[in-house]
């Protein structure tokens, strides 16, 4: 094994996971990963080895335990300081900051009706008036900033930071649920989409053979 070890949940269910499992393959370090099924009976026995939490993402670096994933994230970013894990200029790495948090701890209606499940196609799906209010906040994130900073790149913050693998999981839903969004919303998620990382973690979702049924809310499981 290499010093660096994440440990992740199901691809297909856990969006906690992408988000620093996203920024390791952007930035390019190299890193293993241990991938242990979420609610197993011997799911919280196995996570109990690496982390306190007996939660995902986990990781493992120097004998050191790092949980959670936007702790992970800033960990990573003090850690590997060559890459721009956040934006260069002092307002725009706060504001990236802040609407990271958001994102961390915020969108309650979209995560408990709209969960991330890479390999369904549910059109409509969880919409409620809750759920909108939360997708119009997230799209009026993602237009003011991609607006703010269009000449810079392609990515939230114009290169891409760890706000916008925080906002990777949401893609993901959007695409699931079919979400209706504007033309910089749709085009934001064309570009996440376009990532090869994402594209690999897509793939190996669809390959998991596991299916948690709270995360299967409107589907038949394969």
């Amino acid at each position: 094994m290499t010093q660096l070890t994440l440990v992740i949940g199901n691809k297909n269910y856990s969006s906690w996971s992408l988000r620093p499992w996203l920024a390791l393959k952007q930035f390019g370090v190299q890193f293993d990963e241990i991938r242990i099924p979420l609610y197993t009976p011997e799911t919280t026995s196995k996570l109990r080895q690496y982390s306190p939490s007996a939660k995902v993402p986990v990781l493992l670096h120097n004998h050191q335990t790092i949980w959670d994933s936007l702790a992970i994230c800033e960990y990573l970013a003090e850690e590997f300081p060559h890459p721009h894990w956040w934006p260069k200029d002092k307002i725009a790495r706060a504001l990236a900051r802040s609407i990271s948090a958001e994102m961390h701890s915020g969108f309650q209606n979209l995560r408990q009706n709209m969960p991330m499940n890479c390999r369904a196609k549910l059109p409509g799906k969880g919409l409620t008036l809750e759920v909108q209010k939360d997708i119009d906040r997230i799209t009026n994130i993602w237009q003011e900033f991609r607006q703010k900073f269009a000449a810079e790149g392609d990515m939230l913050f114009g290169k891409f930071t760890i706000a916008d693998a925080m906002f990777a999981p949401v893609v993901l839903r959007f695409v699931t649920y079919d979400v209706q969004l504007d033309s910089i919303s749709r085009k934001y998620v064309e570009t996440i989409l376009e990532l090869p990382a994402i594209q690999d973690w897509i793939q190996a979702a669809k390959n998991e053979t596991e299916v948690l049924s709270q995360y299967e809310l409107y589907s038949n499981p394969i």
